[in-house]
């Protein structure tokens, strides 16, 4: 056998596959010292180790084979797999809400690299349909790929170019806009787009997957059809972000873009409102209102596009024994604006006051949040913040560290006069302060405990 039809494998994994007479892309079963698995055989990562086949077996689960436990191998056919799906024309249907889908890359518009084991993002929001037909049955959609890019490389040139998309579709006079956007970064644009468009008569959501699509478990179909159904019906026009409610497939939560985080690198049900709750729950069939004061759907096509970004801003995550050369460095780089990320009600230790002093004068705009993600930024309570509050740090509410970030960006880029900065970082523009947290605004339950172990029999995650 040729060695092209091995891609990836190497060392004994090679070996085995050679002596079965077993391809990648074969069909195969393989028997082992630990049970019986059928499915296919895929390419390697070319950073992977060398004991390890790599198998899709039927439920469409990907395994891990360890070559020495393989005592046989059968190829019963073969058929190199195209994951690729096909563009579809997306049909008109009278009656429907027309819904604009702007792709930026991320998890729900991707597919596995089985070659380097990455998930790339490779599907175009046309493809989306052809994966979702479902969505033809919600609303007409227009769909245009801005980026093809991970939410990580999502930036300043991202965040403008979206925003003034968004207002140009808007005029146009459609019903809702999707964004389809990798998770890890998700609360970052759901905050900028937030301050960037204000006013907008309709829904704009966000929305992604934490499993890749070609994945049994993937979210990626569902969150789909609820971002599309909010987009089209909902009548709550603002910025929220469109994720799992629950593990399971009940139901999606509407987040505001300013109050959400992610909160589990692999659960489905990974973003939370953080000190508030949910503006609404989505089904496929309806909408169920959470907040009782949101920002209504309108008639007409009036929107305020601000798209506004300074780059010279970082966020300074206070440790114990920090050394103030880190605050000292962000200035000495030319940063305009630093979030601190205190501790407790919004604490550094006394060896970076120097630090700050020397930022103030330089007319560096510092802000302070917490780490404890929850809760309220509370600097008269010590002598810590009122000193620092004497030398120039502005307690920002409850606002989230990152959401704080997002906004001083935004700010400093229309102004760099600092009472105009201080207006503008301190008044809310939707719900980034909020007057006061709910009692059930902060939900966090240990397991193990009887009453929530009880809970969670009765319920579910």
């Amino acid at each position: 056998m040729s060695e092209d039809i091995f891609q990836g494998y190497k060392g004994p994994a090679l070996e085995i596959l050679k002596k079965f007479n077993v391809r990648v892309w074969g069909q195969a079963s393989v028997s082992t010292t630990r049970g019986d698995f059928q499915g296919t055989i895929l390419p390697r990562s070319e950073n992977d180790d060398d004991m390890h086949i790599v198998m899709k077996i039927i439920t469409g689960y990907n395994v891990g084979i360890d070559v020495a436990n393989i005592t046989e191998m059968k190829e019963t056919g073969y058929k190199k797999a195209n994951y690729k799906i096909p563009e579809k024309q997306f049909p008109v249907t009278p009656g429907l809400p027309k819904v604009k889908l702007f792709g930026t890359g991320g998890t729900i518009a991707s597919r596995l690299d089985y070659r380097t084991g990455a998930v790339i993002p490779a599907f175009t929001p046309g493809e989306l349909y052809g994966a979702v037909p479902e969505l033809a049955d919600i609303c007409n959609l227009e769909t245009e790929k801005l980026f093809a890019v991970f939410s990580e490389n999502m930036g300043p040139y991202q965040y403008k170019t979206l925003a003034i998309a968004i207002g140009k579709e808007i005029e146009k006079g459609v019903d809702g806009i999707v964004i389809g956007h990798g998770t890890d970064t998700l609360s970052h644009t759901g905050a900028i787009l937030s301050f960037m468009v204000q006013n907008s008569p309709v829904p704009i959501i966000l929305v992604g997957s934490q499993r890749s699509s070609d994945r049994p478990s993937s979210d990626a179909a569902l969150n789909l059809q609820h971002a599309m159904y909010t987009a089209g019906n909902s009548d709550i026009a603002e910025v929220m972000v469109c994720m799992f409610g629950p593990t399971s497939d009940e139901y999606g939560l509407l987040h505001r873009g300013t109050r959400v985080r992610k909160m589990h690198s692999s659960y489905r049900s990974t973003f939370r409102t953080i000190g508030d709750t949910p503006v609404a729950m989505v089904t496929r069939k309806g909408i169920t209102h959470i907040k009782e004061n949101y920002n209504h759907r309108r008639k007409d096509k009036n929107v305020i596009i601000k798209p506004f970004y300074e780059e010279r801003v970082s966020m300074l995550y206070y440790y114990p024994g920090m050394s103030p050369d880190v605050l000292d460095a962000m200035v000495d780089l030319g940063y305009k604006g630093i979030i601190i990320i205190g501790t407790g009600l919004g604490h550094v230790n006394k060896e970076l006051y120097p630090a700050i002093e020397r930022a103030t004068k330089k007319g560096v705009h510092m802000f302070m949040t917490v780490q404890t993600i929850w809760g309220y930024v509370h600097m008269f309570v010590y002598d810590t913040g009122r000193d620092m509050m004497a030398k120039g740090v502005i307690p920002a509410g409850n606002m989230l560290p990152e959401t704080a970030f997002i906004k001083l960006s935004w700010v400093l880029g229309q102004t760099e006069d600092p009472a105009e900065v201080r207006r503008l970082m301190l008044t809310p523009i939707n719900d980034e302060i909020t007057e006061r947290e709910p009692y059930n605004g902060y939900l966090v339950y240990q397991g193990g405990v009887p009453e929530v172990e009880e809970f969670i029999r009765k319920v579910h995650k």
